[in-house]
């Protein structure tokens, strides 16, 4: 996924209400940016930070500006939660992802289960649908290098509600996966951040009990562009 215009760089002020930051420019202004994460943002929100803008071409809309990726320590982390689907796409049409490879057909925002829209319906008549729902994931805590990328960063009631529909899908007999993308090239591995959300960490392990399939990638990242490139371990609650 390339960004369609060079990104601008910055220094996070502040990031506040949820969808907003304060983002200092090389000239001095300050700006607020959309912030396109509702989650705590957690490991990839201090202020003084390096970060990275795009800049809205439609002149209608109200803030000019979308909070796209921050540094951490050597690492650029991809922070918009508006871009691992479309990075799921690319990747499984391009065969990076070879556990989803070889569907004839994908769809996007399915509906499905309870009022819910599965975010990838990969279909070929030859082998049973398989239903891929997809998170993002940002959350990295401490220093050391084997340290794990974490989901999520803050209590999710709507991703216990795909894991339960997910397993639903598993339980009548078609393919059911759940794929975290790691906008962030330092994840020498993937768990649950069973002390942020233990519900969700429950659920998960019901989960794979019950059929669900769990994979998670890491992702080049660049202001040129983010790119998903190599299959994360996983390490399943106990």
């Amino acid at each position: 996924m390339q960004f369609s215009q060079p990104l601008l760089r910055g220094t996070l002020v502040k990031r506040y209400k949820r969808f907003f930051a304060e983002v200092a420019l090389a000239d001095g202004s300050v700006v607020t940016a959309h912030c396109p994460n509702p989650g705590s943002m957690l490991s990839v929100n201090t202020p003084g930070s390096v970060v990275w803008l795009s800049e809205a071409t439609n002149p209608a809309r109200t803030l000019k500006y979308t909070w796209e990726l921050i540094e951490v320590g050597d690492t650029l982390v991809g922070v918009n939660t508006n871009l691992p689907n479309r990075l799921a796409v690319e990747a499984v049409q391009d065969g990076a992802i070879p556990a989803l490879a070889g569907y004839e057909r994908l769809r996007r925002e399915v509906r499905y289960g309870t009022g819910s829209r599965i975010d990838l319906l990969l279909e070929d008549g030859q082998r049973p649908t398989c239903f891929v729902e997809i998170k993002n994931v940002t959350l990295r805590r401490g220093a050391g290098a084997t340290q794990p990328v974490e989901f999520p960063d803050s209590v999710t009631e709507r991703g216990l509600k795909h894991l339960h529909e997910l397993m639903a899908v598993a339980q009548a007999g078609q393919r059911s996966v759940m794929l975290f993308i790691a906008q962030r090239s330092d994840a020498p591995s993937f768990r649950v951040a069973a002390d942020i959300d233990p519900r969700y960490a429950q659920a998960l392990q019901q989960a794979v009990v019950a059929g669900v399939e769990v994979l998670c990638y890491s992702c080049d990242v660049s202001p040129a562009g983010v790119r998903v490139t190599a299959p994360v371990t996983i390490e399943l609650p106990a």
